[in-house]
């Protein structure tokens, strides 16, 4: 029998955010980012 997914909170302090569909990618899933968040730190999180 499967649960039932409960919504959850996050907060989340940062510099910028973009909101993207994510696209397939072979037998997985991509997210394109812009190019200057090369090497930085980032969360994602899935909202649907």
């Amino acid at each position: 029998m499967a649960r039932a997914r409960k919504e959850a909170k996050f907060e989340v302090f940062g510099q910028e955010m973009v909101e993207k569909v994510v696209a397939k990618s072979g037998s997985s899933g991509r997210v394109y980012l812009p190019p200057d968040w090369i090497g930085k730190r980032v969360k994602v999180i899935r909202v649907d």
